[in-house]
């Protein structure tokens, strides 16, 4: 019983024995990166170098010496390309034989290996992008950029935007962390369909190798979308349009009847004048007829006034 434990406590130390470390924090062109540490004698590790995106740009196995340790030169930085860019690299040990367990650190390639100007970190960028607006109870997608010092990221969405969600118009928060899909590696999307009218604000959380990064993007979403009001509009400059060819219809028809008033006018005038003409010959015809008349007159009553006389004398 006692030999047992004794071989349980033997076993459970050598499964912890596994360190690394490196030569230095930060690298340029042409220095090589020396990695080493202890693990259980004569077992096989394997050493990988992840690049910024989390890609694996180099890897190597080795055998570790009879007393538990080793070194080994995992690589000679090169000339910074599209393979080996500049940035925060991550270096790993795993152990097969003690249940895969690991050991990283961090390192960084720059142009300068001066550590006091240089510090190692890891920088992480999202970038959002969504419609500036959108339409009631209709998808809108949604895409997510995520970099590491430049480089996408490769990973899972629902590991790498774990706690991504959007903040509706009535103030509640949705989650959104299994709904995204992969597009490209470090590009992702999610299809949404908001329910409600107003304002909603996309919040995406990346979190890589320890490090989180945070961004946002919003979007209006209304009763209809722009195309809708778009034609409503071209429906009324047609309409506007239509009613400016019937005003101007109008406008010469007035323009016609503003001849006619005015050559209806002159001949009232003229009409006026003709009857103000015969109005005046009128007058001096009765003038000419009183002239006549009145001798007349004058004589009819000479003689009615000799009769009246003569009969009085007669009687």
């Amino acid at each position: 019983m006692m030999i047992f434990l004794s071989l349980g406590l033997i076993q459970n130390s050598y499964s912890e024995n596994l360190n690394l470390f490196t030569n230095s924090k930060v690298y340029s062109e042409g220095q090589p990166l020396l990695t080493y540490g202890n693990a259980l004698p004569n077992e096989d590790l394997l050493i990988r170098l992840f690049s910024p995106d989390g890609t694996i740009a180099n890897f190597d196995q080795i055998k570790v010496d009879k007393d538990g340790m080793f070194n080994h030169v995992l690589v000679v930085w090169p000339s910074p390309s599209a393979n080996f860019p500049y940035g925060t690299y991550t270096v790993e040990v795993l152990s097969p034989e003690q249940n895969g367990i690991s050991k990283r650190v961090d390192v960084k390639f720059t142009s300068t290996s001066e550590l006091v100007d240089v510090p190692v970190d890891r920088q992480i960028n999202t970038i959002v992008f969504v419609p500036e607006t959108g339409v009631r109870n209709e998808s809108i997608r949604v895409f997510v950029q995520t970099t590491s010092d430049g480089l996408l990221i490769e990973g899972e969405p629902t590991t790498l935007l774990a706690t991504t969600h959007v903040h509706l118009p009535n103030g509640s928060v949705e989650n959104l962390s299994n709904s995204f899909q992969t597009l490209h590696q470090g590009l992702y999307y999610v299809d949404y369909i908001p329910k409600l009218l107003g304002t909603y604000v996309f919040h995406v959380v990346t979190f890589h190798q320890g490090t989180v990064s945070h961004g946002s993007a919003a979007t209006t979403i209304l009763s209809q979308d722009i195309k809708g009001i778009s034609e409503q509009i071209i429906e009324l400059n047609s309409i506007l349009d239509e009613t400016s060819a019937e005003l101007n219809v109008l406008k010469s028809e007035i323009e016609g009847f503003g001849s006619t008033l005015e050559k209806a006018s002159g001949n009232i005038d003229a009409s006026v004048s003709t009857v103000s003409n015969s109005v005046r010959n009128i007058e001096e015809a009765s003038v000419q007829l009183n002239s006549l008349l009145f001798p007349i007159v004058a004589s009819i009553g000479i003689i009615v006034a000799l009769q009246i006389v003569i009969i009085a004398r007669r009687r």
